[in-house]
């Protein structure tokens, strides 16, 4: 009776049930029914033990790390920065919006904080020079996505922490990856806006102007670099890095930079524990989920059906890749990665595929989905940051949408593209 328990949670979700009382209450009325009892106080007990972790303390202090920058006016200079270096191409703005993008995810590891971070300053400037308002909302959400990709990552914090993977191996294999998504859309960006005349936002900079924007910058872009050199190093763990994010934020802005007052903490504390508070409730009850998925042996049957599909590992993938697209587009990414990492990473590491190289393709496909339509998470934050309806921005995204499949394609047949940074670095095999 327990194999149920995923079509249940689907008909939760389709009724308007959040996510997280819908993996609680699937499990736990076909335990009920099934006379569990025992069983049933086991899965409710797990939603504290599964945010009960030390590694998983790394998400709220990346989440704090991230306001505080973001209110410190941090999140601008990047912009400055971005707009001083590209902003004079044609359609500058949403290469700008971009390469902001890739910037910012080194600072916070969240699509959703790029979303409303640089949205709120980027769309209606790209308003103001001549974009449609539901393009401007579409880019800040297809390039919010390689926030997760790119380290510091929350989702791959989830990842390493469910399966028992190296965070610094995940971080470096997050990489090259998260550049690859960004250098496509720019090439997306450059084809349209030849094609529709996008304007140029700026003229070009001089070295000086790029220079001042650059010493600008200096401090917001040194914390990638603490945070993966102290991580590589082996001077702090995953939790510590983040810590250290945390404090590092606090004295450039209030000390450095001078655009962080005491009397901002207050809110900024409360914005990053409602988020984190978000975060951790969906980590728990997906853990809490994944019992009920061990005692009803979905993973053994899911895996023979697999295994009947095909004995070729790359039709597979290809097939998987498939699944993860469709199921990111109804669930959000570390719920999806904690219910179906230990379902699905098992039967690919028996096929040859390396742990590492499974990861990735998993993080990023669900990464991806936060920004696909209908449930995509992302799309609903560029709609209340623009005031554009999210039917309109999902179809505006598509083309972006269309580039992100390609380049975790790319990822999945081409290992190298992951596998090597953590491969020279002697974090994989």
């Amino acid at each position: 009776m327990l194999v149920w328990f995923l079509p249940l949670f689907l008909l939760f979700l389709m009724i308007g049930l959040p996510v997280f009382f819908g993996m609680l209450a699937a499990p736990g009325l076909l335990l009920y029914l099934n006379g569990q009892e025992r069983d049933l106080s086991l899965l409710y007990r797990n939603v504290y033990n599964g945010m009960d972790s030390f590694p998983l303390m790394a998400i709220p202090f990346f989440m704090l790390a991230g306001e505080l920058m973001n209110r410190g006016g941090i999140t601008m200079r990047l912009v400055e920065f971005s707009q001083a270096m590209m902003g004079h191409f044609r359609g500058g703005l949403a290469h700008v919006n971009i390469l902001s993008s890739m910037l910012f995810a080194g600072l916070s590891g969240s699509a959703v904080a790029d979303t409303s971070a640089l949205g709120s300053m980027l769309i209606p400037a790209m308003q103001r020079e001549g974009y449609t308002r539901r393009f401007a909302a579409a880019i800040t959400a297809a390039s919010s996505v390689i926030g997760p990709i790119i380290p510091p990552s929350g989702i791959m914090i989830i990842y390493a922490y469910v399966m028992g993977e190296s965070v610094a191996a995940l971080f470096l294999a997050g990489i090259v990856p998260g550049i690859l998504v960004g250098l496509g859309l720019m090439i997306a960006v450059k084809l349209m806006a030849d094609r529709y005349d996008f304007p140029a936002s700026r003229t070009k900079a001089t070295w000086g102007e790029r220079g001042q924007a650059s010493l600008k910058a200096f401090f917001p872009l040194l914390t990638p670099v603490i945070i993966l050199g102290g991580i590589l190093g082996g001077v702090f763990t995953p939790t510590e890095a983040a810590a250290v994010a945390v404090a590092y934020a606090i004295v450039i802005g209030m000390f450095v930079l001078h655009t962080l007052r005491v009397k901002d903490l207050p809110d900024v504390l409360m914005r990053a524990a409602m988020t984190s508070a978000v975060v951790l409730l969906l980590v728990g009850a997906a853990m809490a989920f994944k019992t009920v998925v061990s005692l009803s042996h979905t993973p053994e049957i899911l895996a023979q059906f697999i295994l009947s599909l095909s004995e070729n590992p790359l039709i597979l993938l290809f097939l998987i890749n498939l699944l993860l697209f469709i199921v990111g587009m109804f669930l959000d990414a570390g719920p999806a990665i904690i219910i179906l990492g230990p379902i699905l990473a098992p039967i690919f590491t028996n096929l040859g595929i390396d742990p590492i190289h499974f990861a990735i393709i998993m993080s990023v496909n669900l990464t991806v989905g936060l920004a696909t339509p209908p449930m995509g998470l992302v799309l609903f934050v560029a709609s209340s940051v623009s005031g554009e309806r999210v039917e309109t921005i999902a179809k505006a995204i598509l083309p972006f949408l269309l580039v992100e499949v390609i380049v975790i394609f790319l990822i999945t047949f081409i290992p190298e593209i992951s596998m090597t940074i953590p491969r020279l670095t002697g974090f994989a095999n």
